[in-house]
């Protein structure tokens, strides 16, 4: 875990030290970059030199920069004269609210299929099979708009856009979510299958447990390891995907901040979403670390 931990802090570094380096070498001025789209006065340019200590040496700026982040400062954005921190703090549940559901609909929807799907017939598995495929192969917002023009357009049972309320979470839920369902569906009904050739399933099957007992409590743990190794691929789909869906749903979150922080050139937004979305990694493949020693005791040596 000491490892991870250090491995963690340099990945965190190495994703601050980009962010940086891509202000630096952005086109412009870096206090033309800076400012952006926002107002332009001498009174905000002098403030923008004197928060980045613009007018002392370059490593002496770097330093200073890494410095307000390990004190948790992420800056100013100077386009809406807030604080960074601020602007996230202000945004960061809605998102969290979609991707969680989203990973639940993932996840639960890949488990059904691989426990009912695994082990039957060729015909069951290859249409099973094809709509993963589908699930896998479309872009999420072509999902979505499908869902819409379905669900809501058409038979008008949840709402167009918004964060009103449960129902308006659903369809972006599940636009984020069949695409994990699809990719790990197939993983777990693998390991599943698998496992059931195992000489431990040919014993339990001879002192007379059923095969939904088997599948259930002895063979999807031993399928879990893959698909949970996956875990860190779909928190990046779902990061990525959140930008795109929050926006085709109408939805508040950190998707819509970074794509307005883009399309406005707000940089210091735009590093402050890229030292989260590190953050998350590292958070996420720390968990995965302990989810395979809870999962599997013989990596705890």
């Amino acid at each position: 875990m000491i490892r991870r931990l250090g491995a963690g802090l340099a990945v965190l570094w190495a994703a601050a030290t980009a962010s940086y380096l891509a202000l630096l070498l952005a086109p412009g001025d870096t206090v033309d970059v800076l400012v952006g789209e926002g107002p332009d006065t001498p009174q905000i340019r002098a403030a923008i030199v004197r928060e980045w200590g613009l007018d002392r040496p370059g490593i002496v700026q770097y330093l200073a920069y890494l410095w307000r982040l390990l004190h948790g400062d992420l800056g100013r954005s100077y386009q809406s004269q807030r604080g960074v921190g601020e602007i996230l703090a202000t945004q960061v549940g809605p998102t969290v609210q979609l991707t969680l559901a989203a990973a639940a609909a993932g996840v639960t929807l890949a488990g059904l299929i691989a426990v009912v799907t695994a082990g039957r017939g060729r015909a069951a598995r290859a249409a099973v099979s094809a709509a993963e495929l589908v699930a896998v192969s479309v872009p999420p917002f072509l999902i979505g708009i499908v869902l819409l023009a379905v669900f809501s357009f058409t038979l008008g049972w949840f709402p167009v856009s918004g964060a009103a309320g449960p129902a308006a979470l659903v369809l972006p839920a599940l636009t984020l979510g069949l695409p994990i369902a699809g990719v790990l569906g197939q993983v777990l009904r693998g390991g599943l299958e698998r496992a059931l050739e195992q000489p431990f399933a040919l014993t339990a099957r001879a002192r007379g447990l059923t095969e939904r007992a088997l599948v259930t409590r002895h063979a999807l743990r031993h399928a879990l390891i893959p698909a949970v190794t996956l875990a860190g691929w779909f928190t990046g789909s779902l990061l990525g995907g959140a930008v795109i869906t929050e926006v085709l749903f109408g939805r508040p979150g950190l998707g819509r901040v970074a794509v307005d922080a883009v399309t406005g050139r707000d940089m210091p937004v735009v590093m402050a979403v890229v030292l989260l979305s590190a953050c998350v990694y590292v958070v996420i493949s720390t968990l995965l670390d302990l989810a395979y020693r809870a999962i599997d005791p013989q990596t705890r040596s």
